[in-house]
């Protein structure tokens, strides 16, 4: 991969809901709405106290969290969109 956030940010892989409601309903792709659930790619370091202390991250690659509606940059790394988002927009960790 060509892109390695930096500090405390994040790279999200958006993980796409499924096709289909409970009652077996398709819905067409205009209908649906963007995810908010991902995979993280990868992660920065994490951020720095004033002192120059590191704070490590909460998260780490692989983990699928979840995240606001809004959150992120959209960005196109090898043909792929991706979202890139400070670690405090993650709302939760999915186990």
């Amino acid at each position: 991969m060509a892109l390695r956030p930096l500090q405390d940010r994040v790279l999200v892989r958006r993980i796409e809901s499924d096709e289909k409601t409970k009652g077996g309903l398709i819905i067409p792709d205009t209908a649906k709405e963007k995810p908010a659930e991902g995979e993280i790619i990868s992660c920065g370091e994490g951020a720095r106290k004033d002192s120059g202390e590191l704070i490590p991250m909460s998260v780490k690659d692989g983990d699928r969290v979840l995240f606001g509606k809004w959150s992120g940059t959209e960005v196109t790394v090898d043909g792929e969109e991706l979202l890139i988002m400070k670690e405090s927009d993650i709302l939760g960790i999915l186990s």
